[in-house]
């Protein structure tokens, strides 16, 4: 029996759902789904679970402690934990914009200021430039500009400023966040791209003012659904993520991603609509049922050191092997003179 745990926090409607349906279309090829179940891990313990779906881990740090264990121990964790928690925002737009998607101007900011607990003083600082050239930042970015976390999500601590003086003003109740100050993209349409496995790629109609999803299979020309499928796909397949939502501004014909760390992503029923929750649920449980059977240690790892020619597929982690055999490859071996002493998915993409 392959076992699937869901580590989830206050969901109500996508848990049951989800965990049912996997027990549904599972138990033919023995996959059966359910929470994941902690109580003090001890090093060494074997994993229950071959497969965990985790939506819950960045706001508790146990569990993410638990997950990195329990991919050493074997498990299919998704999203992959090691990675989502090196992973930010800036980042990101760095790796995408070198990968050929549209990305509007960022800039990353010092912090306005720091954790209590953290003893940071002024002789702390010494490698940052002060003052800060704000005009600078907003000519180079354009007016009006976004201010936003670095890392984060649910449109906490965004602002749109138009100047400098509302920069300033914005800036000063950011503390303790890191943050960027990105080009605002003056959107004809917006979308926001439900994604499976990293190439089934949904993209709804999205209306972020409302903060709501809306049915309409229309939406997108076919040539506009093409592209934004190909840059979320190559998106996901970068960063790893196998659950994610990507967030796209479109002006013109022009899909400019906006957000696409989102790895433990809405799900909820009255929040993305019937028809959508629907085939959320679906595709969430034939994603996991294949990652039991078939699912591969090296799947979840980010491959955008492979994809931009800077190294192995996670290599900044994972493949070592790999890695080694580049190094030692390129290794030149000096002979002494004579005089010296001798001494490593998925398939489909939709529109809707």
């Amino acid at each position: 029996m392959h076992i699937v745990g869901l580590l989830c926090g206050r969901e109500y409607a996508f848990p049951p759902a989800f965990i049912a349906k996997v027990n549904q279309l599972g138990k033919k090829d023995g996959v059966a789904a359910e929470f994941v179940k902690l109580g003090g891990t001890r090093m060494g313990e074997q994993a229950r679970y071959r497969v965990i779906v985790d939506r819950i881990s960045h706001e508790v740090e146990y569990y993410r402690g638990y997950l990195k264990h329990a991919v050493l121990q074997g498990s299919y964790v998704i999203n992959n934990p090691f990675w989502w928690t090196a992973d930010d925002k800036y980042f990101n737009y760095s790796v995408a914009a070198k990968l050929g998607i549209a990305i509007p101007k960022t800039v990353l900011l010092p912090q306005k200021g720091y954790p209590k607990d953290v003893d940071i003083t002024a002789e702390s600082l010494h490698n940052l430039d002060y003052p800060i050239d704000w005009e600078g930042m907003l000519d180079y970015v354009g007016r009006p500009a976004i201010l936003k976390p670095y890392s984060g999500g649910g449109w906490k601590h965004v602002y749109k400023v138009h100047n400098k003086q509302e920069l300033i003003e914005a800036f000063d109740k950011t503390a303790p966040y890191c943050m960027t100050l990105q080009e605002f993209i003056d959107f004809d349409r917006y979308v926001r791209c439900f994604t499976f496995g990293k190439s089934y790629i949904v993209p709804v109609h999205y209306d972020p003012k409302e903060r709501r999803y809306l049915v309409d299979h229309d939406y997108l020309t076919p040539a506009l659904g093409a592209r934004v499928v190909k840059d979320a796909q190559t998106i996901n397949q970068a960063l790893g993520y196998e659950m994610n939502t990507i967030e796209f501004a479109i002006k013109g014909d022009v899909p400019y991603a906006i957000d696409f760390l989102n790895p433990a992503p809405d799900f909820e029923r009255d929040r993305i609509t019937e028809f959508y929750f629907e085939m959320v649920v679906e595709k969430m449980a034939r994603l996991v049922i294949d990652r039991a059977l078939n699912g591969a240690a090296s799947n979840p790892w980010p491959r955008w050191e492979e994809m931009l020619g800077v190294g192995a597929a996670s290599g900044v982690i994972g493949a070592p092997k790999a890695a080694a055999q580049v190094a030692t490859a390129n290794v030149t071996t000096t002979v002494p003179s004579s005089s010296a002493s001798a001494g490593s998915a998925d398939a489909g993409a939709k529109t809707k």
